[in-house]
């Protein structure tokens, strides 16, 4: 037998642990890899500014989609919404001069006046669809007299609405490979952005407030976050075991974002907001963990604290990762309206069919 450093080591057991560190160091690196590749593709450079009016050189067989407003003036090259999204159904354009031509228009909910001389010219054309545009919860939404009949369609985040917008999860036709689930150093974290009161955040703030007595919280805020590309953003989330996604304001549909990003990062959600049942018409019931699945905080508290030392039960929250694959993710607030815009397009283009005003 060969003697490595006289501790008896033999060179063929020596190679198979070089291999498999190999190995192993291979499959971290190829996950990690692969986040910026995926990521870059999410925040391009802009467009010059006179090549934005449309999302696409302009063809008949396409119906026009005019935004009226550029949403919190957060604008964006519309050519993201095929780089992003592999949208490119329609011809996309905010100017203005072609409202007489347009298909459809996209009026957003905020940028609307209270005597309604912000809208489009009305009576529009007989052909053409106006679509109400918000995807904020009720407590967000000012009341404006005498918009009855003015809308053709709504887009919002309630799945009963005429384009309903949501982040979801791609099937794959063949089993993926085993999900690899890379090493923890944090057991669990929270971004923290929005906490206006007026957002209706109390109820998620009562419940960290007493959950964070019985368990550590690593609590990331905003500032910090703003500084985040896209790979460092996903690898900081990645190293949380649970996340927690505490919606701000509680309402059936209302599950954001924020959902989609622990899932992406390959960590476990814990979820504040409606209830189960709500949550699983969008992810698997065995993706997430609920807080109303417990009776209090602190009961939830130790169950992630058990969950943290039994590694067959915390991989079985991956399960559905064999045959679904989730959705990349704009992290930055400029980004928030590109996935609404980029739904509207793709709806105009399938659906030319007349819609009564409401």
């Amino acid at each position: 037998m060969s003697i490595i450093n006289g501790k008896g080591i033999s060179l063929p057991h020596l190679a198979v642990i070089i291999a498999f560190g190999c190995l192993i160091c291979l499959t971290i690196y190829s996950y990690w890899s692969s986040i910026p590749a995926l990521y870059t593709a999410l925040y391009p450079a802009p467009a010059p500014k006179d090549k934005q009016h449309f999302l696409s050189d302009v063809t008949e067989d396409k119906p026009i989609l005019l935004l009226w407003d550029w949403p919190g003036n957060y604008r964006f090259d519309f050519s993201d919404c095929k780089t992003i999204y592999n949208i490119d159904s329609c011809n996309l354009t905010d100017d203005r001069s072609l409202y007489n031509d347009s298909d459809a228009v996209l009026i957003f909910h905020e940028a609307i006046s209270w005597n309604l001389s912000s809208l489009p010219p009305s009576p529009h054309p007989p052909f053409q669809k106006w679509i109400w545009f918000h995807v904020e919860p009720p407590t967000k939404i000012k009341k404006i007299p005498g918009l009855e009949n003015l809308f053709n369609l709504t887009l919002s985040y309630k799945q009963d609405a005429d384009i309903p917008v949501q982040m979801s999860l791609i099937t794959s036709k063949k089993p993926n490979e085993e999900f690899v689930i890379l090493k923890k150093d944090k057991l669990v974290c929270w971004f923290l952005s929005k906490n206006d009161s007026s957002t209706g955040v109390g109820t998620r703030n009562k419940f960290y407030q007493e959950f964070s007595k019985y368990i550590n919280v690593t609590v990331i805020k905003t500032a910090y976050v703003k500084f985040l590309d896209y790979y460092n953003y996903y690898q900081t989330m990645a190293r949380c075991k649970f996340y927690l996604v505490f919606q701000n304001s509680i309402y059936n549909d209302y599950i954001t974002d924020k959902l989609s990003r622990p899932l992406a990062a390959g960590t476990v959600p814990v979820v504040l907001g409606p209830p189960r049942k709500n949550y699983a018409n969008f992810v698997p019931a065995e993706s997430f963990i609920h807080v109303n699945d417990f009776p209090d905080a602190k009961s939830l508290a130790e169950y992630l604290l058990q969950l943290d030392k039994d590694k067959d039960a915390y991989r079985k929250y991956f399960d559905w990762r064999k045959h679904l694959n989730p959705t990349l993710h704009l992290i930055q607030q400029t980004q928030e309206f590109i996935l609404p815009i980029c739904t509207a397009c793709d709806y105009v283009a399938r659906h030319r069919e007349y819609k009564e005003e409401s």
